[in-house]
């Protein structure tokens, strides 16, 4: 234990860069939660609404946020490999990318009534739905040019400024959301589209700091941060190549989540809520993993942009037992102390006898978010290595195989043809994520990709 923390690759080193991004999806987790927490404690059909008009734009921005935020691979191979230079050039790349993918999301605001017509919830969430998903679309163009600029950042290990501008983004977005939600001061009430403003905003304070911090003329120097502006073809095309599958398995991986939380859906307001509590809840178990994920990539790209496999090696081995850790503390916590978490989400309108039901059901879901906490640990560690050396490919036939196979057709004959129930249906969640760490496991000990570069 302590050889490892202190050996290059160890402990140390992951937490030195993990940390600042475990903060940073932290501080994404507490937005997210504060805002279920505040249209739980505003509505029930808020509450069920927020959650499937929030996944279904994030489906589709994570598509785009995936292929934008490769870039922070090719940042760490290229400073691995002593070419620094190369750094402004492709996170401009990532940023022409993120003005394309932008004009795209507020297109897709427009299919929103259509989409939730076909998921067949009632009237009073669909209607919801439709505006959160409306307000979020428009929106996303500016979280995902955000996400272009960080890569600068995290790319280079220097993932303490990605922390303070996300820190600086949650403290804007919990007050107005609380405002703008129940009208509180100045502000009107505005229910649920108060809470897609409130975000909206603070993607865009996100934006403006990152803009003002990567274009100084102090970047330009040695990383070539302005006159590397223009578009170039030939890395375009490069970027395009690995960062595709990458934004593809996010995709996939979502659109599985999303199918999974429309048909739960039709089984009433009800269950979709507490599906909503308890997959707000997880995000406590998931975002922090990914934060020490995306630090396996930055560690694992930086190694091998240096030629060195052995470390990188070192430094997934270290980016996995720690995402374990966090998992079994996590897990220890959602078995143990289940009910004071959920009572947050509880209604003012309800009595703690209405909301029984609803509690316990949500204690049962969450020992099965405990269950599969463990094997994602080692699917989020794993993959974030695989990504780092460019085996992007891989880790999207696998999730996409995945999501197909077990929730997708598993997910829809559960609930439309045997009417099985809430918890057969989120049976086939933990086995979604069984099967990822498993097939992630086996590739990273393949050790193809030691041999693998995107430079």
């Amino acid at each position: 234990m302590f050889s490892r923390w202190q050996a290059k690759g160890g402990y140390r080193d992951v937490f030195r860069v993990g940390l600042p991004l475990v903060a940073s999806m932290a501080s994404a987790t507490v937005m997210q939660f504060t805002d279920r927490v505040f249209l739980g404690n505003y509505s029930l059909d808020a509450l069920a609404a927020s959650l499937s008009g929030s996944v279904v734009n994030f489906v589709f921005m994570a598509f785009f946020s995936g292929v934008a935020s490769y870039a922070t691979v090719f940042v760490a191979q290229y400073v691995g490999s002593g070419q620094p230079r190369n750094v402004g050039p492709v996170v401009w790349q990532s940023v022409w990318f993120s003005l394309a993918a932008g004009a795209c999301m507020a297109l897709l605001s427009l299919v929103g009534p259509s989409i939730f017509a076909l998921a067949g919830h009632a009237p009073e969430v669909r209607e919801l739905e439709c505006a959160y998903f409306s307000i979020l679309s428009v929106a996303s163009g500016l979280n995902i040019f955000g996400v272009s600029l960080a890569c600068f950042y995290s790319g280079r290990g220097l993932t303490r400024t990605v922390m303070l501008v996300s820190l600086a983004g949650a403290l804007v977005n919990i007050p107005l959301d609380y405002c703008l939600i129940n009208g509180y001061g100045p502000f009107p009430e505005m229910g649920i589209r108060g809470a897609g403003y409130a975000t909206a905003i603070g993607w865009a304070l996100s934006a403006a700091l990152y803009a003002l911090l990567v274009l100084r003329r102090a970047n330009e120097a040695e990383f070539a941060m302005l006159s590397g502006f223009r578009f170039d073809r030939e890395l375009f095309l490069r970027l395009m190549r690995f960062g595709l599958p990458s934004g593809t398995q996010v995709f996939l991986d979502m659109f599985g989540v999303t199918f999974f939380i429309l048909l739960v859906g039709r089984m009433g307001n009800a269950a979709l809520a507490t599906t909503n509590m308890v997959f707000s809840l997880d995000h406590f178990s998931f975002l922090p993993m990914y934060g020490l994920h995306v630090a396996a990539e930055v560690m694992v790209g930086q190694a091998l942009g240096a030629g060195r496999a052995d470390d990188a090696a070192y430094a997934a081995g270290s980016a996995v037992r720690l995402c374990f850790g966090w998992a079994v503390v996590v897990s220890i916590i959602f078995v143990f102390c289940p009910g004071p978490l959920l009572d947050m989400f509880r209604p003012s309108s309800y009595t703690p006898e209405q909301y029984a039901q609803i509690r316990h059901t949500g204690e049962v879901l969450l020992r099965f978010v405990a269950a599969w906490a463990l094997f994602e640990a080692f699917a989020i560690g794993y993959m974030g290595a695989l990504k780092g050396a460019g085996d992007t490919r891989f880790v999207m036939l696998l999730i996409g195989a995945c999501s197909l196979s077990t929730l997708v057709i598993p997910t829809y004959f559960v609930v439309e043809v045997f009417d099985a129930g809430l918890y057969a249906a989120w049976s086939c969640v933990l086995l979604n994520v069984i099967l990822l760490s498993v097939f992630a496991r086996w590739r990273f000990a393949q050790g193809r990709w030691k041999r693998m570069r995107v430079i």
